[in-house]
């Protein structure tokens, strides 16, 4: 099966999930409203508006060979970096997984671009991995569920770390501590 059946076959189980799950009222009438403005048929604003996502989901084409234009087209591109999330998986190498296994689960049953999974680091009992930010929360229901080997993924994001770890002693480095230091003196 080819790259665009396989992404026809999610879209369509996941169009399936949020029919049976999910209130569309809104969405509903934001599709009328829009039609009508643009004064077209609702299917044709819903297709208009899967272009759109699948648009902004693909990287910006360059057909030109010009390696000049390539690297500042690849300048633009490169400024625009996605915000990344730190989570954690309740799977681990003791589970049998390997890296692969995860980018293919989480591609499959999330459709999270494979490029934009970064940083995994699979431990004994757990695993971390960085995704980026704007999951939908129905998105990250469904991969709670998600089972990889009859494990559950369990996925958790995680808190920013603060990185600026403090020592036990209150005093900066190659300052000698002196307790006169901070009187002042008196001269007769």
């Amino acid at each position: 099966m080819s790259q665009i059946d396989d992404k026809k076959v999610h879209l369509k189980v996941r169009l399936e999930e949020i029919l049976k799950t999910q209130p569309l009222e809104s969405e509903l009438s934001f599709i009328a409203s829009m039609s009508s403005e643009l004064s077209i048929d609702a299917s044709t604003c819903a297709a208009a508006l899967i272009k759109l996502i699948n648009d902004l989901e693909q990287p910006t084409q360059i057909h030109s060979k010009d390696p000049k234009s390539h690297a500042s087209a690849n300048k633009n591109t490169s400024s625009l970096t996605i915000k990344m999330v730190r989570y954690r998986l309740n799977v681990g190498s003791e589970h049998a997984i390997n890296i692969e296994q995860i980018k293919e689960t989480l591609i499959q049953e999330s459709g999270v671009d494979k490029n934009n999974i970064n940083n995994i680091n699979i431990q004994k009992t757990y695993t971390l991995i960085e995704l980026p930010d704007e999951m939908p929360p129905d998105i990250f229901l469904h991969l709670k569920s998600v089972e990889i080997n009859q494990c559950k993924l369990d996925i958790k994001r995680l808190k920013p770390r603060n990185n600026k770890r403090r020592s036990n002693s209150h005093f900066r480095r190659n300052r000698k501590h002196d307790k006169n230091h901070n009187q002042t003196q008196t001269v007769n």
